[in-house]
């Protein structure tokens, strides 16, 4: 491999356990840098760093030679049989056959193109109800009082959660996917091993609720998900509480993310927010651009079960790899001028939610919500502005804000 540099460090010597100062801040020139000089980067700790699109999406369709079972790797992060090991290794993206297969096979018999559409005017209220309470106010914060409110509104109502009782989930759902970062420090450790016990002590209740009394199948997820429908055979009971959990954070912090780094783009791009304004029908490749520039999730990973060739390099079996999504959706072998944001680029083959049998099973629920959550604010506010004071979201393997004040104008 050749040698690279970005500032001060060489690139070669680039470890996301421990990385350079200014990556979290902003990670794209180190992507950037990794393309060029190092797409295929062995780690400290024996892992493996794959940067390229051509190799993440081989990666993403071969389940034999890259398994996404992760107990090898959980085990000495969070503590063999830990909540938070049981948690992640029991869940559908760290899973594979036969348990993936069964809990996929329930989640998109209800994920449907007739059961979309049914959630498309109460995600339609959701969102008008929460700019009408912006009206008129000096001054709002787009995470807070509306990107991180609509997912958990929408989430929570596919599995039938009762509004009084959604107050937590978001603090629940950032702590136990905060425990995914690269390095953790013990009070993000223990935050989420506690997460994951209230989490559980919580749907118990709820699942006992609904066994007593069910609900509709069509529209409630976590009565299929208690009576198996879709797949065969029914859930363990810890596999069905592990992944009610895997529901409510996977469609949470990521479309979180999606809406709030829609809108600050489309602030900081005001030749392309016109665009949009002038053009609606931008809307929907707008919302795929927003997932390749800016990928709500930068990061995934893979173990390989035999020993296989990546980028010209041979990997021993049981190597994890680190997939660097938010390198691979600005791979200029498949991307015409990566760095720029085009809110009407045509083809778009990001890899934002992976790709093959994992492919993310929320994906159509998650480019609704995004679609419709940016063309009803700017439609109502298209005025709209950031202020100072934005405050990114702090994690690497997530990319968003954990608030944007702005202005509607």
């Amino acid at each position: 491999m050749s040698g690279g540099q970005h500032g001060f460090v060489n690139i070669e010597e680039f470890d996301l356990a421990n990385p350079p100062e200014g990556f979290l801040e902003d990670p794209f020139p180190f992507y950037d840098a990794l393309l060029r000089g190092a797409p295929v980067l062995p780690q400290p700790d024996g892992s493996l760093l794959v940067c390229r699109h051509a190799d993440l999406d081989r990666i993403y369709r071969d389940t034999t030679l890259f398994s996404s079972d992760k107990k090898k790797v959980f085990a000495p992060k969070f503590g063999a049989g830990s909540p938070l090991f049981e948690h992640h290794t029991t869940s559908l993206v760290f899973s594979d056959p036969p348990l993936h297969t069964r809990v996929r096979r329930i989640m998109t018999s209800a994920l449907t193109p007739r059961a979309l559409a049914r959630m498309e005017p109460g995600l339609v209220e959701t969102v008008d109800h929460l700019l009408d309470r912006m009206e008129g106010a000096a001054k709002v914060d787009l995470i807070e009082d509306f990107a991180a409110s609509i997912p958990i509104q929408i989430i929570g109502n596919l599995l039938d959660v009762p509004m009084a009782e959604r107050a937590p989930l978001r603090d629940w759902s950032l702590a136990i996917l905060g425990a995914l970062e690269p390095a953790l420090k013990a009070d993000q450790l223990a935050a989420g091993h506690r997460a994951v016990e209230a989490f559980k002590a919580y749907l118990q209740d709820l699942i006992a609720r609904r066994r007593a009394r069910p609900g509709n199948i069509e529209t409630d997820v976590l009565t299929r998900l208690i009576n198996g429908e879709g797949a065969d055979g029914t859930l363990s009971e810890v596999e069905l509480i592990q992944n009610c959990i895997f529901i409510l954070n996977a469609g949470h912090e990521t479309t979180t993310n999606l809406i709030g780094n829609g809108l600050a783009l489309l602030n900081d791009h005001p030749d392309q927010k016109q665009r949009v304004l002038e053009q609606p029908d931008l809307i929907k490749p707008a919302v795929e651009e927003v997932l390749r520039f800016r990928s709500p999730n930068q990061l995934g990973n893979r173990e390989t079960t035999a020993e296989v060739e990546i980028g010209g390099m041979k990997v021993p079996a049981g190597t994890n790899l680190h997939l660097l999504i938010g390198a691979a959706n600005r791979d200029p072998e498949v991307f015409d001028k990566p760095g720029d944001f085009d809110a009407g680029r045509t083809p778009n083959r990001h890899l934002a939610f992976a790709g093959g049998p994992h492919v993310c099973v929320g994906l159509t629920l998650a480019r609704l919500e995004g679609r419709i959550a940016i063309e009803r604010l700017l439609h109502r506010f298209p005025g709209y502005r950031l202020l100072t004071g934005r405050v990114p979201g702090g994690r690497i393997r997530f990319r968003g804000y954990a608030a944007l004040p702005a202005e509607m104008g």
